[in-house]
């Protein structure tokens, strides 16, 4: 649990490199990755510079708008393996393509399962399988509904000269927890609604849950 009175260490700038990215539909970019020390957590998080991101930390600067940013939470079977019981992986897509339009930065976040991890993640979905949501089967496991910390985000925010984000996320937490941790948002963002016949129930766990902006009504 983030407090009011988090103090977030800082972190510096390990490695900062170019990287040409395609999508399986075609869409190619290039993004700055950077890697960091000095991470509360000791994991290797990732930030990616999307755009004219230079560009962006400038406007924000001389008192124009905030950089766009998504923290994104790692999620092997969306990101990688395509899997439809979530919305990450199409998040992830949009995500990259939206940012690099305007200038700004995703954080590739290692929080796979909302902190649980792989197989824990896995646990959960066999939980689902027998009627549990995704937060009750969390919960089933002897584990928190969501134990994701955002201060590694801040951290790698500040280290780059971020105090101030217009936020891509559908998540209330995301937002205050950056809020607590010295990060100004400036904005909400929603990301779409990517809803299949396999995620469903977890977009609905989502939105009447834990309050995600996520109108399946437009879908």
């Amino acid at each position: 649990m983030i407090e009011s009175s988090t103090v977030v260490p800082l972190a510096s700038e390990r490695t900062r490199v170019r990287v040409p990215m395609a999508f399986a539909d075609g869409y190619s970019t290039t993004v700055d990755v950077v890697t960091f020390d000095g991470l509360v957590d000791g994991r290797e998080h990732l930030l990616l510079g999307l755009g004219d991101w230079r560009a962006a930390l400038d406007r924000a600067a001389n008192g124009g708008t905030a950089p766009l940013v998504r923290p994104h939470s790692e999620c092997l079977t969306g990101d990688v393996f395509g899997s439809q019981r979530c919305d990450c992986g199409p998040q992830l897509r949009e995500a990259v393509e939206r940012i690099a339009d305007e200038g700004g930065f995703l954080l590739y976040l290692r929080q796979e399962g909302r902190g649980i991890g792989l197989y824990a993640k896995l646990d959960a979905y066999a939980l689902q399988d027998s009627g549990l949501d995704t937060y009750e089967a969390n919960v089933a496991l002897g584990r928190g509904e969501d134990e994701r910390d955002y201060t590694v985000a801040a951290q790698m925010l500040a280290a780059v000269g971020v105090d101030g984000i217009r936020l891509l996320s559908n998540n209330p937490d995301k937002a205050r927890q950056l809020e607590v941790l010295g990060i100004r948002v400036t904005e909400h963002v929603p990301t779409g609604v990517h809803l299949s016949e396999a995620n469903t129930r977890y977009l609905e766990a989502k939105r009447d849950h834990t309050a995600h902006t996520i109108d399946l009504s437009a879908a």
